[in-house]
């Protein structure tokens, strides 16, 4: 009876030990599924595609070239940007508001530079002192054939463009050219040259660091109003452009 009632014991201890087992792995595969509930969901590799004025997909700064010059624009250091625009206005009221002409400025300008350099120069011989060292000046050469290159391959591009469009392929940019080109025909009858590259010299020091600036606030009107004028010319291209007859260019071949 001893050996039975000490069997019987031991079963109910393995009993209570399972159940004992089987709660605790509820337990901690409830806890760890909630724990996994808990966690947030990781990001998606794939972003959506954010819009940017005129499609571009670099940073400000590397789109206006880099360098110096697109530190200029977007006043990285104040004090050069600064100086360049004060130099630009000072030019401008000087032969657009005074009415000084560039060739008179220029004589004026050496005429006291030469007047001043060559009184110091025999003045040094009555006060004993060091006559004043003018720097040799001359235009390098490797520099001032890139900039020629450069300019070489700008217009030769624009000849190309004009070209182009003059064949009648594209109607599209016939139409936007000849667009602006009326825009900036209403410009020049408005100002002259010199006022309208000082327009466009402040526009360039002003624009593209507010638009730095303030890209993610200009982006979604850029968005919407890219969307509004593709539905405005879309409905353009299906009233008027689709009924103009195309004609197919036809090339002979000189004998």
């Amino acid at each position: 009876m001893a050996e039975h009632a000490e069997g019987s014991g031991a079963a109910s201890e393995s009993l209570l030990e399972k159940i004992t087992d089987k709660l605790q792995g509820h337990d901690s595969s409830s806890s760890d599924s909630d724990s996994d509930s808990d966690k947030p969901a990781a990001p998606s590799p794939i972003k959506a595609k954010v819009f940017r004025l005129f499609g571009r997909e670099k940073p400000v700064h590397t789109v206006l070239g880099g360098g110096k010059h697109a530190d200029v624009f977007l006043w990285r250091n104040k004090k050069i940007s600064a100086g360049v625009l004060g130099g630009a206005t000072a030019m401008w009221v000087l032969f657009e508001l005074l009415e000084y002409h560039l060739l008179t400025l220029v004589c004026h300008i050496l005429i006291l530079s030469l007047a001043i350099l060559f009184l110091w120069s025999n003045a040094t011989t009555f006060i004993n002192k060091s006559p004043p060292r003018i720097p040799d000046v001359h235009i390098p050469e490797d520099p001032f054939l890139q900039a020629v290159n450069a300019l070489r391959i700008e217009i030769n591009h624009g000849f190309a463009v004009l070209r182009e469009i003059a064949s009648g392929r594209d109607l599209k940019k016939f139409l936007i050219i000849i667009a602006g080109l009326w825009v900036l025909s209403i410009l020049g009858s408005c100002c002259n040259f010199l006022t309208l590259f000082y327009i466009t010299f402040v526009l360039l020091h002003t624009v593209p660091v507010i638009y730095e600036k303030y890209e993610d606030r200009i982006d979604p009107f850029a968005e919407k109003a890219t969307i509004e004028i593709k539905k405005q010319y879309a409905v353009f291209d299906a009233k008027v452009l689709s009924k103009i007859p195309k004609v197919p260019l036809k090339y002979k071949k000189m004998a």
